[in-house]
């Protein structure tokens, strides 16, 4: 009995809500032909004009304090390898090590220093103040459902007066159902009316404490590195000063056939033999060279086709005839490889290869534009975000609306996730470019 009971009561409130649902909609429907009037409240509309830019305004700057966060992390990260990298390279006998040691593990803990500040000084500040956006929000919208509520409460009211017969318990019970809707949407409407302009005007001392943090921050940080770069840089100094009889520069050495600087063309051999270049140079009226009588050939080079010595002796090729230095290397071409050979060759470089790359691609998520592999790990702080792992490869695709796209920030998909669900929706997110590196 007590289940049916229940269920009773649930049925009950379920059947009412859904009357309250048809109720409100024929409502808005009246009001939007303009059968029926609606109450409008021009001072509260603005207030929540007002709340809108704001939601809009602190949901933008905490995206971008996350990006700038995100940042601060991947510049640490760069940092910390480049100190290691000085490390590993400043030998142990040279002066200074263990200060340019202890400079680096200065800087690191400098960086984690400031990234745990601004996570703790702007991050969870922005956090708590968007905090109290839903329920604000939700509550605005309550209110207008009470507001369609006594809206269609004061119409029944007055069709149930001015109607030809009256029915006077109709009426008493329509009055009842007006005052009780009145009451209920005037409570939440005086609350609202109280928070949202003291909401509104909080937003300057939030704005101006953030960005103080931020700045008062951002400026130590930048204090204390530049102590840190200068004593490195005393260090250096130091070494320079004391291995500076060892110190020598390197100057590129001209080979013995690059031209001296200046000279616009090389100088020709000094036995007057034809210049060596990399075209060959048809003479029509040859001058015969010295100590040799008119007409008489040069002797061919073994290496040289016997067609490339008569055209430097002088003969011509006809108009249209194959050139000579094409026909050589037809020839060798012909004679080095079998023609089975070179068939099957060019057929894997046009078919095969073509082929394989037209086929792969067609299992990669529509609109595919290239591969980027993550250098670093990188925690996704919202549910758009993709959580990555150093050497993941990530898949990147376009946004479905540009307008989205923030600077710094890329769409895709895991390479793992979409080998194995082949579904964009449940997959792709977006991820800080600068955590990756493209590699196709």
């Amino acid at each position: 009995m007590a289940e049916m009971g229940s269920k009773g009561v649930t049925a009950g409130k379920i059947a009412s809500n859904v009357q309250k649902k048809l109720t409100r909609a024929q409502e808005k429907v009246l009001q939007k032909l303009g059968k029926a009037d609606e109450t409008k409240d021009e001072q509260f509309e603005q207030c929540v004009q007002n709340f809108n830019k704001q939601l809009t305004e602190g949901t933008r700057l905490q995206k971008d304090l996350r990006t700038y966060l995100a940042s601060v992390k991947a510049m640490h990260e760069a940092s910390k390898k480049l100190n290691e990298c000085l490390q590993e390279v400043y030998e142990p006998d040279w002066p200074g090590r263990d200060q340019a040691n202890k400079i680096a593990e200065n800087n690191d803990l400098l960086w984690m220093d400031y990234h745990q500040k601004l996570v703790d000084q702007a991050l969870l500040t922005m956090d708590t103040y968007l905090g109290q956006f839903p329920d604000i929000k939700s509550r605005i919208a309550k209110r207008g459902r009470k507001l369609v509520d006594y809206d269609s409460a004061r119409h029944h009211y007055e069709s149930l007066q001015t109607a030809k017969k009256k029915d006077e318990a109709k009426i008493a019970k329509a009055e009842e159902e007006l005052v009780k809707a009145q009451k209920v949407f005037e409570e939440m409407n005086v609350d609202l009316q109280e928070e949202l302009p003291s909401l509104w005007n909080s937003r300057v001392g939030f704005y101006v404490n953030t960005f103080q943090s931020i700045a008062g921050l951002e400026e130590n940080f930048h204090k204390e590195m530049s102590k840190l770069n200068q004593n490195l840089n005393d260090v250096l100094v130091s070494l320079e000063k004391q291995q500076g009889s060892s110190t020598f520069t390197v100057k590129a050495q001209p080979s013995d056939n690059t031209p001296a600087k200046g000279n616009k063309s090389p100088s020709p051999p000094p036995d007057g033999s034809p210049a060596a270049t990399p075209e060959i140079t048809v003479n029509h009226e040859p001058e015969p060279a010295s100590g040799a009588t008119p007409g008489a050939t040069l002797p061919k080079s073994p290496s040289q086709p016997a067609e490339a010595s008569e055209v430097e002796g002088g003969t011509q090729p006809a108009a249209g005839a194959q050139e000579p230095g094409e026909t050589a290397a037809s020839e060798a071409a012909s004679t080095s490889l079998p023609a089975v050979v070179v068939e099957t060759f060019s057929a894997t470089v046009n078919g095969t290869v073509e082929g394989s790359s037209t086929a792969g691609r067609l299992d990669l998520p529509p609109g595919f534009m290239f591969k980027v592999q993550a250098q670093h790990d990188y925690t996704a702080t919202d549910t758009d975000e993709l959580q990555l792992k150093a050497g993941d490869v990530v898949l990147v695709i376009p946004f479905q609306n540009p307008e989205e796209q923030d600077e710094g920030w890329l769409m895709g998909v895991k390479e793992s996730d979409w080998n194995q669900h082949k579904e964009l929706e449940k997959c792709r997110g977006v991820f800080p470019e600068n955590f990756t590196e493209r590699v196709q």
